[in-house]
């Protein structure tokens, strides 16, 4: 199991909570909530060690886009990078709805 941590600037806050998705063979689940401060920080545990640059790539895209202050805790069971940036984006719709 490996833990990676990165942190993101943000420019809005996040208001609303949301959770996504869940854990069992190659799924994930994301949960996103406010952040207290004017960064977004985000929070991976994976069942599959030595993916941390797939796993950077996958966040610095979403990030490209995405701007808010959010804790984001992604719990990951095999999934593939297209399923995390999929996640991600579910997680943001959920918390702005």
């Amino acid at each position: 199991m490996e833990q990676i941590e990165h942190t993101y600037p943000a420019k809005r806050k996040v208001i609303n909570r949301a959770h996504v998705g869940v854990v069992s063979s190659g799924d994930m689940e994301v949960l996103l909530e406010p952040a207290d401060g004017i960064d977004a920080h985000v929070f991976i545990r994976t069942s599959v060690d030595g993916f941390g640059v797939s796993w950077k790539a996958v966040l610095d895209r979403f990030f490209s886009k995405y701007d808010g202050a959010a804790r984001i805790q992604i719990n990951d069971a095999g999934g593939t990078p297209g399923i995390a940036q999929l996640r991600l984006e579910q997680a943001v719709e959920a918390s702005e709805q």
